[in-house]
């Protein structure tokens, strides 16, 4: 059975019938144009023939134009004709001609050929003529000499000079027809030559293994495959590069996963036993402090899905991201009075950019969220937001390192927020931006920026 890869058009079978195609629309113009040239032509080659003759005819002074003139007379009273000399006849392309030769008084001088005797007339010139009966056309040239004492008449059949006529167009169209199939064959070959490079280039994709980590070789012999080359290899490196983030990704969610769960076996296989009051409770505490952080760790991943998924179907909008701090920092100040944090904002009043307002709004809260759960009650939290040189940025500050209220509680480690910094990059990187950890300004400690392009 074939595969639905087979049953799609081939670009080589494509090229070849369009350029045979044109070849032939061509060709059929060019044979139809010679055509009608050969026939043309042949005309003007009868024309040509029957006034150079009569030119001829009309510089000699031959006796036999005076001393047969009566004898001509009576012939031509009686309007016969006289028979072509065919044994003179030694080319495909010599005329039968008939001539005539006429005084001032349109008295027959002499005559050959077989053409009936046409009516006097005193016009030169080129003239199709009837003559005989049944009539038969003829094509004449008539000219008379300088005296206007002589007029010479030649005369040929229209049959014969439309069978000249048809020989040389015939002979003029004819090398476009056989070459024709010659010509399709040498172009079909070229072009099928010409695409085997590119037929080697599907053949190395097609056995490509990303899985591998494999790239191209840039051994194709043609410049304009090296951007093939490179935009595959850069696309199989960005695919290594996402599958080794899905990889830390889920390793990170497997660690923050594993010990809140193997608390709550732990706590739960405890509670088995006999245990007195206090333990217990705090084994129930324990249990729902780790169900919270589980659910937690769930939360973020449905946040980091929801980040792709947002990314391709929201279109960036004109954002006050000075408002949006301020409206989220406003939902987060019971939490901070809770937990006995110092919750604020600062920087410009008004700050506008192009972004998709619930992706930053998923990234700022997640910022707060592990600004307020991994410092110490009484930490000053600031969101502020600004323009410098490299663009509009939104950072997350605090001082959590200096203000701590315990014994020295440790600031936590990227690896500990790794799950929500990933939701982030994953955000700022729709948006064509960055988030790294940036210098924090005084009294700070610690700050994570979100920094948007200038052209934001």
């Amino acid at each position: 059975m074939k595969r639905p890869a087979d049953r799609q058009a081939s670009l080589t079978g494509r090229l070849v019938l369009g350029v045979l195609a044109a070849l032939l629309l061509v060709w059929a113009g060019f044979v139809a144009v010679g055509y009608r040239t050969g026939i043309h032509e042949a005309d003007e080659l009868t024309d040509g023939h029957l006034a150079g003759t009569a030119a001829l005819l009309l510089t000699l002074e031959l006796p036999p134009f005076v001393a047969g003139s009566a004898q001509a007379n009576r012939q031509a009273n009686l309007n016969v004709a006289r028979p072509s000399l065919y044994t003179l006849k030694k080319h495909d392309y010599q005329f039968s001609l008939s001539v005539l030769v006429r005084d001032a008084g349109g008295h027959v001088l002499a005559r050959t050929g077989e053409a009936p005797l046409p009516p006097f007339g005193q016009r030169d010139g080129f003239a199709d003529l009837q003559l005989g009966t049944p009539a038969i056309a003829w094509r004449s040239f008539s000219q008379w000499d300088a005296a206007h004492s002589r007029q010479v008449m030649v005369l040929v059949k229209i049959e014969e000079r439309e069978d000249l006529t048809e020989d040389v167009a015939t002979q003029l169209a004819a090398p476009g027809l056989w070459l024709l199939p010659v010509v399709a064959l040498a172009l079909g070959a070229a072009i099928l030559r010409g695409l085997q490079p590119l037929q080697a280039l599907s053949r190395d994709v097609e056995e490509l293994e990303v899985d591998k980590a494999e790239r191209l070789q840039a051994r194709h012999p043609y410049r304009e495959f090296n951007s093939v080359v490179r935009s595959i290899n850069k696309l199989v490196g960005e695919q290594q590069a996402a599958l080794e983030r899905e990889r830390q990704l889920a390793s990170e969610i497997a660690h923050e996963l594993r010990t809140p769960l193997s608390s709550i076996a732990l706590q739960a296989a405890s509670l088995k036993g006999a245990l007195p009051a206090q333990a217990q409770a705090a084994a129930l505490q324990q249990i729902g402090a780790d169900a919270l952080r589980a659910g937690h760790v769930i939360s973020q991943l449905l946040a980091l899905a929801r980040t792709g998924q947002a990314g391709l179907q929201q279109p960036l909008v004109r954002l006050d991201v000075a408002a949006l701090a301020r409206q989220v920092v406003g939902d987060y100040a019971q939490a901070a009075w809770q937990s006995g944090h110092q919750l604020s904002v600062q920087g410009a009043e008004h700050l506008h950019i192009l972004a998709h307002p619930l992706l930053l709004e998923l990234a700022l809260r997640n910022l707060i969220d592990n600004a307020l759960q991994h410092t110490p009650g009484g930490t000053a939290v600031s969101v502020q937001c600004g323009c410098d040189a490299g663009g509009p940025w939104l950072q997350v500050c605090d001082d959590g390192k200096g203000r701590s209220t315990g014994p020295g509680l440790p600031l936590p480690s990227t690896e500990r927020l790794g799950l929500g910094h990933k939701i982030v990059g994953r955000v700022m990187d729709i948006h064509g931006g960055s988030f790294a950890q940036h210098p924090a300004p005084a009294p700070f400690t610690r700050c994570y920026r979100l920094a948007f392009p200038a052209a934001s």
